[in-house]
Parts: structure tokens; C-alpha cells; sequence
């Protein structure tokens, strides 16, 4: 028992045990697909219980049938001692389930203190005290978050950290978070982890999915992994072998990614030596500079030249100008200053379509804001600019796209029921890998700008998506990698540049004996 835990009442602590949550064999069915079958867990107070499995797994669907998004097909739930079958979120939340999702859904025109006083009808609402309590929420994060900001404005991690207060102001008795570190960078993970543990040792269950071991390890009472919509393991973290939740997690034994991929033989173009001529540019910012709208600097004077062949890491802190820099490379910003190419061609006033016919292969941070269409298929998402090669006569030959997008959907792994299903019904993870397939398969593809591409992946996702990328090195594109995982880029990059407030404020080897020096760039020290 946590010491928090001896500070409750008598009652309190005797609840902690007895499961607040039971499931007895759930399952849940999309078509013909078997999303979950015979789920049995209990979630209970004073826990913080994490859920493991791949991408499509089922740890999504089952987190939306507590929180009443869905209604499973069989089995039930028990929810405080009582049967669960919750009409929808509503009740969720008003009998004290909230739930963190894999997506956003605040209103991006709107402040951050207007999203989160939305259906909040209990009195007189006062502008001014609410904005007072999301900021000292937001600092018992150990973060600042800005109640008056525009969301639109935000940064994928800010815009996060404004679900969570959103989500943590209504004090639930149950929290459940699905992926909610996938945004974060690593000196903001740390804090979410203690408020979920701080939210367990208060008399509360929490659930927890995440890909990452290391917050399991570190915050997790037990662990459950989910494999093929089944329970494949359980295990109390005390006494949990690791190496033995990967392997149920994936079925087979995980090796490092920097040894998964020199084994595969993806490994990027090899260094030009002082000899060879060099390569083609494939992609150049020439002093990129953006302003928000209250005119400040958020990206200062960008200057990078990547060649053909060349996997580029850019590290930093979220919040640091990638944002901006994904959007204008883009073209759905245009810079105060400066230019960008893409192979010889300037791009600094054209706009999507264009940077797309000069083969620039964009995977946005925010794939459901700018990359997709979540009401389309799954198939026209893959073809989504190159679509007029199914088109006859002025109408879409829906079987061969759709035959096409198979293809696509078994190489780059893309799970779901079939290509025709909507873009809506696949997972966080799958939707991920079907926006890389659709940039991937450019041609020509000449520089590839991907930002935070792993995100909400699990590990043999990781893997899968470097392999592709250093396989689009090989074959001569230039990469422009923008994530917050400096294990990740370490292993993938050739070399990496870091970006602190806005500049770029050093380079190093893509090696692990530079971790150190790297961190301590993107944290603002050593310059």
C-alpha cells in the first residue's frame, strides 16, 4: 500500500480491495471483424493497471466500450458493484469514468479555457476561475499551459496536456487514458506518471495504455496484454519478466531497433567521402522564419540542407518550432521570411498539391487535423493524391482502388476489415501506417518530411516504419526526421540537429556516445 493510501478513511482503504471494474468476457465485433473476444479483467482502486498490445490489438475498442462510446455484443461489465452498460460517454462521465483518447476533441477556434468550460452547466460559470484552476492543475503537471490560448495555435503536445486537464477536472473515479504519453516529450512524461500514480493512491483506479515498457515499469501495480482482441497474459509488476510482456505482446522475441534494422539490411546511403561527388540536394530551408499571431518568433532563421540519400534527426522539446516548420515545408504556412526547396524547385509560395508533384512526401504530427479523411475509406485515404488513377469517365473504379490499397495494406502491415471500411474505424497505430504507405509510394518521391511518425506505435510498428524509411533512403530520398525519441533517432539518423526555442543551436553524430550532449542541447544548457 502507497503511503497516500494510509491517509484515507477506513472505508477508502478497505474498497482498495475490491475491483471498481469487472469484465467477464467481453466481446466485440466490427462486420466480420472480431475486435475482442472472452476479455476478463477487474481494474481496482488504488491501481494503476496498464494495458499492452500491438496496434489493433484491441486495447482501444475495449477502452471505449467502459467509456460507452461502443456496446459490446457479449459478456458484461460491473461497474461499482452494479451491471455497466453505459448510453454513451454522458453517463459515463457523470457516474465517474473519464477518459483521455488517442485523438483530440477540443474545438480548435476556441481557447483552451472556452473547450474546457464547454458542458459544464452546474451554476453560474465564472471565466476567471476557471481559468485559475486549469492553471494550477497544469502545474501540479509540472507544466504551463495557457488557459487563454487559441488550440488551433497549440502544439500536438500542448493540445494533450489540455485533454488531460480537461479530463482530470472532473475528479473521476476511474481514469482511463489511452496512449496519453504518445504526445509528450520525455521531461513531461515523468509528471504524468506520478499525477496517475497520485490519482491511484487518492482511492481511484486508473487504466493506462501505453507502448512504452519503461512507463509500465515505473508506474504500473499489474499489466495485461491484449493479442489478437484476447488476453494473452497477466502479471502483478513486482514480479513481471518484461522480456516475457513483449514477447506476448508481439508473439516473437524483439530485438533492439538499431539491430533490427542492420539486420534487415535497411540501413541508410552510405557517408560521401572526400572523394565521391556529391549528392543531388533533396531538400533546403534558407533562413525560415514564422511568426504566430501576436507577431512573435516561433521559428527563427531555419537554415538546413539535407542530400539525396541523407536521414537528417531533428530533436528537440516539443513546443520548439517543429509544429511550424512541418506546416510551412507543408505548404500550409507561409514563412515571414526565408525559402524552401525540394530538389531544385522553390516551394516557399505553393501549396500542398504542389509540394506533392515536386516529390515531397509529407507525414504531418497531426494526422486527423491535415492528413487525412476520417469519414473516407480506408483505400481513398492511401490514394488520397493520386486518386485520378482510378478515375474513368469522371467516376472512381472503386474495385481497383480498392484492390490497390490491399496491396499497400500488406506491405505496410495496415490492419483492418477491408479496404472500403471508413478511415474512422482503424486504429491510432493503422492509421498511422497507412498515411506513411500513401507518402512512401510517392513518385517520384525526392525528400520525405516526417514528423513524430512513430507516434502511438508499438514496437513492431517502430520497426516496421524505420525499415521503410531507411529503405526510401537507400533508394535516394532525402529525410527530414522530426521526432521528441532521441533513442530513436539515434539509431535511424545519420546525423542530428537540435531546435531550442525557434533556433537551431547545434549538430551532432547520430551516435549513442552523444545522448548526453544532445539532451543537454535540447534542454537549453551548454550553449
Amino acid at each position: 500500500m502507497h503511503q497516500v493510501a494510509s491517509q484515507l478513511p477506513a472505508e477508502a482503504v478497505a474498497s482498495q480491495t475490491r475491483p471498481l471494474l469487472v469484465l467477464e468476457n467481453l466481446g466485440k465485433r466490427f462486420g466480420s471483424l472480431q475486435a475482442l473476444q472472452d476479455v476478463s479483467l477487474d481494474f481496482r482502486v488504488g491501481e494503476v493497471q496498464c494495458l499492452l498490445g500491438e496496434n489493433g490489438a484491441g486495447k482501444s475498442t475495449l477502452c471505449n466500450l467502459i467509456f460507452g462510446v461502443y456496446r459490446p455484443d457479449d459478456g458484461l461489465m460491473r461497474f461499482a458493484g452494479r451491471e455497466w452498460v453505459p448510453a454513451g460517454p454522458a453517463e459515463a462521465l457523470d457516474s465517474g469514468i473519464a477518459m483521455v483518447h488517442q485523438h483530440f476533441s477540443l474545438v480548435p477556434r476556441m481557447t483552451v479555457v472556452e473547450n474546457l468550460m464547454l458542458g459544464q452547466s452546474r451554476g453560474l460559470l465564472q471565466h476567471r476561475a476557471f481559468a485559475a484552476k486549469i492553471r494550477s492543475i497544469a502545474e501540479s503537471f509540472g507544466f504551463s499551459l495557457d488557459p487563454e490560448a487559441v488550440v488551433g495555435e497549440l502544439s500536438v503536445g500542448e493540445r494533450q496536456r489540455a485533454e488531460i486537464v480537461k479530463c482530470l477536472m472532473r475528479e473521476p473515479r476511474l481514469l482511463v487514458l489511452d496512449e496519453p504519453t504518445a504526445v509528450l516529450p520525455p521531461d513531461e512524461i515523468g509528471s504524468l506518471l506520478d499525477i496517475c500514480r497520485r490519482v491511484a493512491d487518492s482511492g481511484r483506479a486508473v487504466i493506462l495504455v501505453t507502448h512504452k515498457l519503461a512507463e509500465i515499469a515505473k508506474v504500473a501495480d499489474r499489466v495485461a496484454v491484449l493479442r489478437g482482441g484476447r488476453v494473452v497474459a497477466k502479471a502483478e509488476m513486482a514480479t513481471a519478466d518484461m522480456g516475457a510482456l513483449v514477447r506476448a505482446m508481439v508473439g516473437r522475441e524483439v530485438k533492439s531497433l538499431d539491430v533490427a534494422l542492420s539486420e534487415s539490411g535497411a540501413a541508410s546511403a552510405p557517408p560521401v567521402s572526400a572523394g565521391d561527388a556529391p549528392r543531388p540536394r533533396a531538400l533546403v530551408c534558407d533562413g525560415i522564419t514564422v511568426k504566430d499571431r501576436h507577431d512573435a518568433v516561433r521559428l527563427d532563421n531555419f537554415t538546413l540542407e539535407i542530400r539525396a540519400g541523407e536521414i537528417v534527426g531533428l530533436a528537440g522539446v516539443e513546443g520548439n518550432g517543429q509544429s511550424e516548420l512541418g506546416m510551412v515545408l507543408a505548404g500550409l504556412q507561409r514563412p515571414a521570411a526565408g525559402r524552401f526547396f525540394i530538389g531544385e524547385t522553390e516551394l516557399t509560395e505553393a501549396g500542398p498539391a504542389a509540394v506533392t508533384a515536386a516529390g515531397g512526401g509529407i507525414v504531418p504530427e497531426d494526422r486527423h487535423a491535415v492528413a487525412c479523411v476520417t469519414a473516407m475509406s480506408v483505400a481513398e485515404n492511401m490514394y488520397l493524391n493520386k486518386l485520378d488513377r482510378f478515375t474513368r469517365f469522371g467516376l472512381l473504379r472503386r474495385n481497383a482502388l480498392n484492390q490497390a490499397a490491399r496491396g499497400l495494406m500488406q506491405e505496410f502491415d495496415v490492419r483492418a476489415a477491408g479496404a472500403d471500411v471508413a478511415f474512422s474505424g482503424l486504429s491510432g497505430g493503422n492509421q498511422q501506417k497507412a498515411v506513411l504507405a500513401r507518402e512512401l509510394t510517392l513518385d517520384p518521391l525526392v525528400a520525405l518530411v516526417a514528423a513524430q511518425p512513430t507516434r502511438g506505435l508499438d514496437i513492431n510498428a517502430v520497426e516496421a516504419v524505420y525499415r521503410q524509411i531507411r529503405a526510401a533512403a537507400r533508394r535516394g530520398v532525402g529525410v527530414l526526421l522530426i521526432s521528441s525519441e532521441l533513442d530513436e533517432l539515434i539509431a535511424v539518423a545519420d546525423r542530428i540537429v537540435v531546435l531550442y526555442r525557434g533556433r537551431l543551436v547545434g549538430e551532432r553524430p547520430a551516435e549513442p556516445g552523444e545522448r548526453a550532449a544532445i539532451g543537454a542541447l535540447m534542454s537549453g544548457h551548454g550553449l
